[in-house]
């Protein structure tokens, strides 16, 4: 991860949308929630600048939202490391919950998987033998 002595050049609002996946909306929307670690620093005219930092911390937002954390969980955490050290076992204790939802997701989703491939096996058997028809007919 960068840090913020790391950064050569800010970045656009463009720029970072560009390279998180998210849209100039989001990006927005992220800020104005309170989902970035710091404030946006902005040029004389009022247009966004970030830091590579910044894009960092939104990638990790991008995958924590896209593997279902909720919006309220990023915010507390996103305040949590906004308030710096000595609240670090709040921070586990959010990510190691968030982890075991995902957990089970994946284990919900094995078992869908599992039963698609045994109904895509029953079907790829019976077309391989020719004796397709009736397969789940309801006017049978």
């Amino acid at each position: 991860m960068a840090t913020p002595e790391t950064h050569v050049e800010p970045l656009s609002i463009g720029e970072v949308a560009e390279r998180t996946g998210l849209s100039v909306h989001a990006l927005r929307f992220y800020e104005r929630e309170g989902l970035l670690v710091g404030p946006v620093r902005r040029t004389t005219g009022g247009r966004r600048r970030y830091t590579a930092f910044d894009v960092d911390w939104l990638l990790i937002c991008v995958k924590l939202r896209e593997s279902g954390m909720p919006l309220a969980d990023l915010k507390r955490f996103a305040e949590l490391v906004r308030h710096g050290p000595g609240n670090e076992a709040e921070r586990l204790r959010l990510l190691d919950t968030h982890r075991q939802r995902v957990d089970a997701q994946i284990q919900a989703l094995e078992e869908c998987r599992s039963v698609i491939a045994w109904k895509v096996g029953v079907y790829a058997e019976h077309l391989a033998r020719g004796e397709a028809g009736g397969l789940w007919d309801p006017t049978a």
